[in-house]
């Protein structure tokens, strides 16, 4: 299991990315009922939900790779990868690369919203996905009602592909391929 911090320096603000450990399931439960958070990833889960979910996944890194995204060295938010294909419950069933990596993130207090940071901490992390040469392409699949996420995600170097039915409901199919100009990380 990684331990190890990876980090990207960006021009005015570090950023770093460290493995969810146990002990942040508390701080990330108390992210996740914070309305910017609600209003996009659905109602609060519990404790014992989170604790289930990500403690499962933090066990057993394999499918989902669960990450808190420091700045400067303190948590500002939650970043996570995936392998798409097989990745189950409905979720991308077509998909036959096993090089696509999916990505969910959000920061966690609303007052760093629309202040570049989301940018910066997706642009970062496409980076250490892309230091992987099996990875082929990175996808993400914001509520097309989500201007912010999908400008987020355009700044970083994705493109809307086309709008997806999931398990979540529709979605925006965003794709970033290797070498993507907006992405200069990689």
């Amino acid at each position: 299991m990684e331990t190890a911090h990876t980090s990207v320096a960006a021009p005015t603000l570090r950023l770093s990315f460290r493995p969810l450990e146990m002990a942040d399931l508390p701080m990330l439960h108390e992210w996740q009922a914070r309305p910017h958070w609600t209003e996009w990833w659905g109602p609060a889960p519990t404790l014992a939900e989170v604790e289930a979910e990500y403690g499962a996944w933090i066990a057993d890194p394999t499918k989902v790779q669960p990450h808190i995204a420091l700045l400067d060295g303190q948590p500002f938010g939650y970043i996570q990868s995936y392998v798409a294909m097989g990745s189950g419950g409905g979720w991308w069933e077509a998909e036959t690369d096993p090089g696509v990596r999916g990505i969910d993130q959000s920061i966690a207090d609303a007052a760093q919203l629309n202040r570049g940071l989301g940018t910066e901490m997706v642009k970062a992390f496409v980076a250490k996905l892309f230091a992987d040469p099996q990875v082929s392409h990175i996808q993400t699949d914001p509520d097309p009602r989500n201007a912010r996420a999908i400008h987020c995600y355009e700044k970083a170097g994705f493109r809307a592909m086309r709008k997806v039915q999931t398990p979540d409901g529709m979605a925006l199919l965003m794709v970033c391929e290797r070498g993507s100009s907006s992405n200069a990380l990689q």
